[in-house]
């Protein structure tokens, strides 16, 4: 396998120093050069810091390829809003004007395209007189929660989501809060907003776990009737839809959020049931016929449900394969599956919804997912139809 570097730098300008994981590269850069500087500045600010939010080290799947664009020495800080807004401005021209031009060999100044529409940015050297376009962003919390997560989010801050809450949430956009690293947190909110939403509340984790296997039962058995039609096509693609939503299962099992495409298998891979499914999911998606196609998406059905009983959230199910009804292919019946744990929802806002689940158990549009506001009246209009 080959590993990407960086590419090469334009005529003129040093070659990048070697890689060092993003995550490392924001705390050397907190270590060596915030903390100093607000200790002697600003003694006494109560403050967190943290690599969170959007980026591929703070999911820890940066590689020299990420160096290209929008990645390198940065932060979050927050302040506590009062802080914040008497503070904020003072702390980001002080990190400007005396946050040293590199850390470890990266320059810590970004130039960004200029264009609101492309906002991505690249690293390079500082100026040698003149301030330093950093990325360590000041802000508090609230505001924080309530751009990524939505208004209602800044709450959250110091209290729990509502179960509806938790169906408007990304899990992607969940990941980012949740991950990445945490430097410093003098204010100890912090750190509880991001355990209150470390994962899905008992409640909602039965009803999406219910919602996604459900999601199983309505094409499990479209792979073989494809097949008797004659349409192979079609029942590779319902088969690469199968193993979709049994890798999000696995994640709602192994009580993991899920990240958006480009790093969903790999985290997939980290994930304790991997070794138990990724053989049959991967011989599912190359299979050459559709009775290996079935044959291998059975297997992963079952090892599916095996893992379910282990959960022990309802009563033992019967994990093996059968016959869909009359027809001469085999599935689970998955629905089993989804009305079992849906009879453990005692919430009355999850029992009686219809099994559809979290927004992106049904849409994974990036731009509907981005838009926090469009999400929630999704969600609500879910409900409200039912």
């Amino acid at each position: 396998m080959i590993t990407p570097g960086p590419s090469e730098p334009p005529s003129g300008r040093p070659p990048e120093p070697p890689f060092l994981p993003g995550l490392d590269l924001s705390r050397a850069l907190y270590e060596e050069a915030v903390r100093p500087l607000l200790a002697s500045a600003h003694p006494g600010l109560r403050y967190a810091a943290a690599r969170i939010g959007a980026g591929s080290e703070v999911l820890g799947f940066d590689t020299a390829r990420s160096t290209d664009h929008d990645w390198g020495p940065r932060l979050q800080l927050f302040l506590a809003p009062a802080d914040a807004r008497r503070h904020g401005r003072a702390v980001h021209d002080l990190l400007a004007a005396r946050l040293p031009g590199e850390i470890r060999g990266w320059s810590t100044h970004y130039r960004g395209t200029g264009n609101p529409d492309d906002p991505v940015s690249h690293l390079e050297p500082a100026p040698a007189d003149g301030p330093v376009d950093h990325r360590v962003t000041v802000g508090d919390l609230p505001g924080w929660l309530a751009e990524r997560l939505g208004p209602p989010a800044a709450a959250w801050a110091d209290a729990a989501p509502g179960p509806l809450d938790w169906l408007a949430l990304p899990q992607q956009r969940l990941a980012e809060f949740t991950g990445g690293a945490v430097f410093h947190d003098g204010l100890g909110t912090f750190t509880a907003a991001r355990e209150r939403l470390r994962w899905y509340p008992d409640q909602v984790w039965r009803h999406l776990l219910a919602c996604q296997w459900q999601r199983i039962a309505q094409e499990e058995a479209f792979a073989g009737r494809c097949a008797e039609a004659g349409d192979d096509l079609g029942g590779a693609l319902v088969t690469a839809h199968l193993v979709r939503d049994l890798m999000r299962l696995a994640f709602l099992m192994g009580r993991r959020y899920a990240p958006y495409d480009k790093w969903f298998g790999s985290a997939f891979a980290r994930l304790e049931t991997a070794p138990a499914l990724a053989p049959a999911l991967r011989a599912a998606l190359a299979a050459p016929d559709p009775r290996a196609r079935e044959r291998h998406l059975c297997e992963a059905y079952e090892a599916a449900a095996r893992a379910h009983n282990a959960l022990g959230l309802t009563e033992p199910l019967d994990p093996a394969r059968r016959r869909y009804y009359g027809r001469p292919y085999l599935v689970l019946h998955a629905d089993r599956f989804a009305r079992a744990l849906q009879r453990t929802v005692t919430e009355p806002r999850l029992r009686d919804r219809p099994l559809t689940g979290a927004v992106d158990q049904w849409a994974d549009s990036t731009d509907l997912l981005a838009h926090p506001r469009a999400v929630r009246a999704a969600v609500d209009a879910v409900g409200t139809d039912r």
